[in-house]
């Protein structure tokens, strides 16, 4: 849960999220069924977890997102979706503090 992350990837992904002010998104606990938890790898022939979906299209695992969130890619797609990046309004502020 984002709450509680039981594992450092999915603790990770959930930080990226926060950083980008990300608060709408759905989590499951695939720990307590291994069904959904083998399911959710063949659906997205992925063979890692967490596993990141963007309106409902696969992106990766916690290292694409991490990857996303260094290069800019995160807030474009975010973007997309209609959702601004609280980075953004960190970078302004930044700048503003510094003239």
């Amino acid at each position: 849960s984002p709450a509680q992350p039981l594992c450092g990837f999915s603790n990770a992904v959930v930080q990226i999220l926060r950083l980008h002010g990300v608060e709408d998104y759905r989590a499951h606990d695939v720990l307590q069924d291994p069904d959904l938890r083998q399911g959710i790898k063949n659906y997205s022939n992925w063979p890692t977890i967490p596993q990141v979906y963007l309106n409902g299209e696969f992106v990766g695992g916690c290292d694409i997102l991490l990857q996303m969130h260094q290069n800019g890619d995160l807030v474009e797609e975010l973007k997309k979706l209609g959702i601004r990046s609280a980075l953004l309004d960190a970078e302004k502020e930044k700048d503003q503090e510094k003239k």
